[in-house]
């Protein structure tokens, strides 16, 4: 080994270190022993006064499942909103019968009452506001993606360590709940044996939008480096494969031109065609493709190769298998009773109330996609592997 990667590896083990939580613990966090009812609206408070949440950005996923899914838990209520503007805002109140209206964030936060948020904001706020709110003694669910960019991220992480007895949660990836935990025991259980190489495609399946609007996710002042479903997408890796050590990336922009609010064309400079290649801490390879310009392609999809055997998930999320010596693969019972489920405002309430830790997800799990994220931006930049974890 020569000397340099010998301290690339050095550093590496530095950094696990310090971003000890890495493969986030599924199994456990979703085993039967911490799964409460699902949606019974029961669950009382320890003889306290309940949870009063604010919520800063209430856009569509804000209304269509946190306000819901806060106002099904009983130790839990929906205080104040505050949107873009106070008549946004007494909009989303008046919906969901939310007490107060505020004009902005800052008034939000000025209210003494209140002793949780969540932000459901885009992401180029998210850190702004977590800093803000766990300095005036807020607990802290922040919408996904974590930051901007790692730095934002690690500055989030570090400010929740300043404040330990404040509860800080991202809102994970809902997206491989129904496969998570069979993913999970097939692996832990050797099922693949070794494990060798791993494919996984997530593209939209629709032609490039050329001169197609300019939304938030292809303006980088918004988004920062997040793009299509990478973290996500690799949040849900991680609880399966672990961390990876080395990014490398080649990325597209095939609609450079795309129409603002006004009708103007806009330069849209977030790549909408993404290949990624990784490595795994036994070396296996993982290849990755994400695209929104891949019409009618045969859509999401995941090979996982090993030595023994070999698993397939297609774009249903149906789960195939097969070992050395079949002829081919079959299909995998999962029943629905045996999958994880959307409990996001109920575990936050729980951690609040003292009844389980946050396990899905934590802020170290966002540095860890916020890094992988970024490393994408940094090898297709610099057309060379990215080391992970990454510098601060």
């Amino acid at each position: 080994m020569t000397e340099e990667r010998e301290g690339t590896k050095q550093h590496l083990l530095q950094r696990r270190e310090i971003l000890s939580t890495a493969a986030i613990p599924l199994a456990a966090a979703l085993s039967p022993a911490s799964l409460m009812a699902q949606g019974d609206g029961q669950r009382s408070g320890e003889g306290g006064a309940p949870i009063r949440i604010g919520i800063i950005g209430a856009g569509g996923i804000a209304r269509s499942m946190h306000i819901p899914g806060f106002m099904r838990q009983a130790d839990c209520e929906v205080l104040a909103v505050a949107n873009r503007s106070l008549e946004s805002s007494r909009r989303v109140a008046d919906e969901f019968g939310i007490p107060r209206a505020y004009s902005n964030w800052e008034e939000l936060l000025d209210d003494e009452d209140i002793n949780a948020v969540l932000i459901g904001t885009w992401p180029y706020m998210h850190r702004t506001l977590t800093l803000a709110a766990l300095e005036s003694g807020r607990h802290v669910l922040c919408q996904a993606r974590m930051a901007n960019d790692a730095a934002e991220a690690r500055e989030m992480l570090e400010a929740s360590r300043r404040h330990p007895d404040l509860v800080c949660q991202l809102v994970p990836t809902s997206t491989s709940y129904r496969i998570d935990r069979a993913l999970q025991g097939l692996l832990r259980d050797g099922y693949v044996g070794d494990l060798l190489s791993v494919e996984v495609q997530r593209v939209q399946r629709r032609f490039a939008d050329f001169n197609g609007p300019l939304d938030w996710r292809h303006n980088p002042e918004f988004s920062g480096f997040n793009v299509l479903n990478v973290g996500s997408t690799y949040e849900s890796m991680m609880r399966w494969l672990g961390p990876g050590n080395r990014v490398m990336a080649m990325t597209k922009v095939h609609v450079p031109l795309r129409r603002g609010d006004g009708g103007e064309l806009v330069e849209a400079s977030i790549p909408d065609h993404i290949d990624v290649l990784y490595e795994l801490e036994n070396g296996a390879q993982v290849h990755m493709k994400f695209s929104e310009t891949s019409g009618l392609s045969s859509g999401n999809a995941m090979w996982i190769f090993g030595s023994e055997g070999t698993v397939y998930v297609d774009g249903s999320q149906s789960l195939f298998a097969g070992r050395r010596g079949d002829s081919e693969l079959a299909e995998l019972p999962n029943p629905p009773e045996e999958q994880a489920y959307y409990r996001v405002e109920e575990e936050f309430v729980n951690a609040i109330m003292g009844r389980e830790e946050v396990t899905m997800a934590t802020f170290e799990t966002g540095v860890r996609y916020m890094e992988w994220t970024e490393a994408i931006y940094r090898s297709a930049e610099s057309d060379r592997a990215i080391y992970l974890p990454l510098d601060a």
